[in-house]
């Protein structure tokens, strides 16, 4: 901390046991995906706790969207290790995480189960509808950051048309839109560098704050990062091949959900379609509707959208048993999917945030992470129509006229009157009750 004069007292930087409550309630909170996470941050860490200022939340949170894996969650991760080194970091990610992995294994034990009642099966129905308004409003609010001018909307227009009609791998896109950024911040500045933030005295951490020792980045720092990183990941997932053959489900989604963890940036919306063809055409681990009911859960639980993805892999588990009972391969399959979904994201966070520190004010960088962001915008987009084509025109089915009036109320809702995402899912998890099960139509 610094002991440089302020206009503004200077915030204490909490306790190691402070920050460990934090982000124990911030794992049961931490409700409405990555936009409704990080504006629970910023309201408790930079406004009301001082922890951090707005200009280095934002660029933590800058550098954690252009990483594969959730940005929110990540951004914890950094911040933690901000404020009290490695350790500080690990219980910050891992406590983000840990509640919604609990909350999502029961409910994907009790949807494997019995989702062919009747009653899981209307909630649903009225579940799916509202998570497609939740994907279009993830739009908006990712669009209101980053689309401020012609350039930006077709940086998004142009992602959008690529990976719907071309089909054109998201890194492939991500990649493309660095460059457009990189290089355009050098030609037209005032159109590209648009992600921006506004500093503020008397934050625990500010840029007015003496650098800490532990945020300079080493090379000996870096090579024990990720050899001990490197290790964990695959350590169990080698342990399994050995247990059980290299050619055994719970290995080859080991290797699948790492490779996810490489090459998906974007977050839950972005990694949503890449994983949905691959787990459902590929691999044949679930169907497509499953898939949009693992969303619905995910959404219905604290942390990171991503968290679907241990659905997924519960469910491949649950369908492919062998040599355990149903529930004891799921629980193995989903812990096996988490452990290398999210250790990734352990080490893109203690591995880069020395270098992103030594980058802060770097305006080629902003430039770069606004087109990224920008590009997201149109991957996103993509995942809204894929979602409504199968949600609301279901294959061999009539119109889902029901779902259409659904997502048209919670969208009104969510964006003419604020309603918060948790009533919007309840709700309508609820009304599909009611309609489907006792009011049939």
């Amino acid at each position: 901390m610094s002991n440089s004069q302020s206009s503004e007292p200077v915030t204490t930087k909490p306790s190691f046991a402070e920050a460990l409550r934090f982000w124990l309630k911030l794992g049961f909170i931490s409700f409405g995906g990555p936009t409704g996470q990080v504006a629970i941050m910023h309201a408790e860490l930079v406004e009301k706790r001082r922890w951090i200022s707005e200009d280095r939340f934002l660029h933590a949170l800058n550098y954690c969207m252009l990483l594969p894996g959730p940005e929110a969650q990540q951004l914890a991760t950094y911040i933690g290790w901000l404020l009290h080194r490695t350790w500080g970091g690990i219980v910050a990610g891992t406590l983000f995480v840990l509640p919604s992995a609990v909350i999502l294994w029961a409910l994907s034990w009790l949807y494997a189960a019995h989702g062919d009642v009747k009653w899981v099966a209307a909630i649903f129905d009225g579940l799916k509808p509202a998570v497609l308004a939740i994907v279009l409003m993830a739009v908006r609010r990712i669009g209101a950051k980053v689309l401020k001018n012609e350039v930006m909307w077709t940086l998004a227009a142009l992602a959008f048309v690529a990976i719907f009609f071309f089909k054109v791998p998201f890194p492939i896109i991500i990649l493309g839109a660095a460059a457009i950024g990189f290089l355009g911040e050098k030609h037209w500045r005032d159109k590209f560098v648009v992600l921006k933030g506004h500093g503020g005295g008397g934050h625990a951490i500010s840029d007015e704050a003496t650098t800490a020792p532990h945020t300079r980045p080493t090379f000996a720092r870096a090579f024990k990062v990720i050899s001990v990183c490197g290790a964990l990941w695959w350590l169990p997932v080698a342990a399994i091949g050995l247990w059980l053959g290299f050619d055994h489900l719970l290995v080859a989604q080991g290797c699948f959900f790492s490779k996810a963890a490489m090459v998906t940036f974007g977050g839950a919306y972005a990694v949503l379609p890449y994983v949905s063809q691959q787990a459902v055409e590929n691999y044949g681990w679930l169907t497509a509707p499953q898939m949009l009911d693992g969303l619905g859960l995910a959404e219905t639980t604290p942390g990171p959208l991503i968290m679907v993805l241990q659905f997924v892999g519960f469910q491949g588990g649950w369908n492919a048993p062998a040599p355990f009972s149903p529930l004891v391969m799921a629980t193995l399959a989903a812990f096996i999917t988490t452990w290398t979904t999210f250790l990734p994201c352990f080490l893109w966070i203690f591995l880069g945030a020395p270098h992103v520190e030594q980058m802060r004010g770097n305006a080629r960088f902003t430039a770069a992470l606004s087109a990224i962001t920008a590009a997201v915008v149109g991957v996103v987009l993509n995942l809204a129509v894929w979602f409504g084509w199968h949600v609301l025109v279901p294959e061999g089915q009539p119109i889902n006229f029901f779902g259409i009036g659904v997502c048209a109320a919670a969208l009104v809702g969510m964006w003419k009157w604020k309603w918060d995402v948790i009533p919007v899912v309840l709700g309508a998890g609820l009304l599909g009750l009611v309609v489907k099960l006792w009011l049939p139509v």
